[in-house]
């Protein structure tokens, strides 16, 4: 028992851990030192309070121990065994490494899109993802701001990945790192893509810090975590997507041709 809650602490640590200090690297950056000079890749005018900002780092820090026990399974030593994970770094090429985390990420939105679909069902969302949506503008401390059941969800995908595909360790770890980075800026609240991301193919798969953002304006439509994808697909995507980043690239950078390559 005092192992097992020695492991839930190290897990809990390192999630609450890698949580304050990335987000709190983007807020530091976004809104206590250089707010005015970012002033125009500000996505909603208005500003989150300090309440907000408490509010989300609680259920946050609540949302740390269930994603840290969720981790805790995937990888014991019981499951272990039944899982396709391995730990020679030579059993797989190494090229391995950056493209089952590609799969992870791929795997990972299409989870999250029908999850999320689902916790908006009227009965759900209430119970559950109404915590997070408490957050109509917000910042990277909203990132991990669930109902502790949905928090529990959100991590489950862990424990399909590790019976998905092969996976090492590092893997896992990269994905756990850049799925949260992606995450912090889906949330940051300012929109960073450069100018010429508006006319690449990456524009019309990739999600932005103002797509996520809209969803959290309008509570429907732009369900996806990374990619336009599935919303495109099912028809989810809020309609006034295309216009909303147009609108604040143009405040940016001016007046430009936006019509695709």
């Amino acid at each position: 028992m005092s192992h097992l809650f020695q492991t839930i602490s190290w897990a809990f640590l390192i999630t609450i851990g890698r949580y304050f200090i990335i987000a709190g690297i983007f807020f530091l950056v976004f809104y206590l030192l250089f707010p005015k000079s970012l002033l125009r890749n500000k996505i909603q005018s208005r500003l989150a309070g300090k309440a907000d900002f408490l509010r989300e780092m609680l259920h946050s820090s609540i949302s740390s121990i269930m994603l840290a026990i969720t981790s805790i399974i995937a990888l014991s030593d019981s499951l272990r065994p039944h899982t396709f994970i391995y730990t020679d770094l030579h059993a797989y090429p190494l090229w391995w490494i950056p493209v089952s985390l590609l799969l992870t990420l791929v795997v990972h939105d299409t989870y999250f899109y029908w999850m999320h679909r689902i916790l908006h069902h009227k009965k759900l969302f209430k119970l559950t993802h109404l915590v997070h949506h408490q957050s109509t503008n917000p910042s990277p401390w909203t990132s991990y701001s669930f109902h502790f059941l949905e928090a529990i969800a959100e991590g489950a995908v862990i424990i399909l990945l590790v019976f998905s595909m092969p996976l090492h360790p590092l893997t896992i770890g990269l994905f756990a790192l850049s799925s949260f980075i992606i995450n912090v800026y889906g949330h940051l609240g300012y929109e960073i893509m450069p100018k010429g991301f508006r006319n690449t193919f990456l524009f019309e798969i990739i999600n932005t810090s103002t797509f996520h953002n809209l969803h959290h304006q309008k509570f429907k439509g732009n369900y996806g975590l990374y990619l336009r994808v599935w919303d495109r697909l099912m028809k989810t995507e809020h309609p006034d997507y295309v216009k909303d980043y147009d609108r604040l690239q143009e405040k940016r950078f001016g007046k430009t041709d936006n019509a695709l390559l």
